[in-house]
């Protein structure tokens, strides 16, 4: 179910380093990792939470860096997977500091 501007406000305030776009459509946020291997890593255990919430994220993977871009093609905006993948991304990314 599409998130409409208020639940989407409410839930982007629980976020630390995200993008909201202009259009409420979309999230971002990018994450930097000692190393290609840490980031690497990182994308292999995020994809298999992705899975588990049959939810994908859109991401670019360069050396250390990972860009992340989440939204919910089949509403054509944000729902709440895309705070629920956000979060443990954050969480997981926690555990590389």
């Amino acid at each position: 179910m599409k998130l409409n501007q208020k639940q989407i406000e409410h839930k982007f305030k629980d976020l630390e380093g995200w993008i909201l776009n202009k259009n409420i459509q979309l999230i971002s946020k990018s994450y930097k990792f000692n190393d290609f291997k840490e980031a690497f890593l990182w994308m292999t255990y995020i994809s298999e939470e992705a899975e588990r919430l049959n939810h994908h994220p859109e991401w670019k993977n360069v050396y250390n860096t990972v860009e992340i871009i989440l939204t919910t093609h089949d509403v054509s905006g944000l729902s709440n997977k895309d705070f629920l993948l956000a979060n443990f991304m954050d969480k997981e990314f926690q555990k590389f500091l």
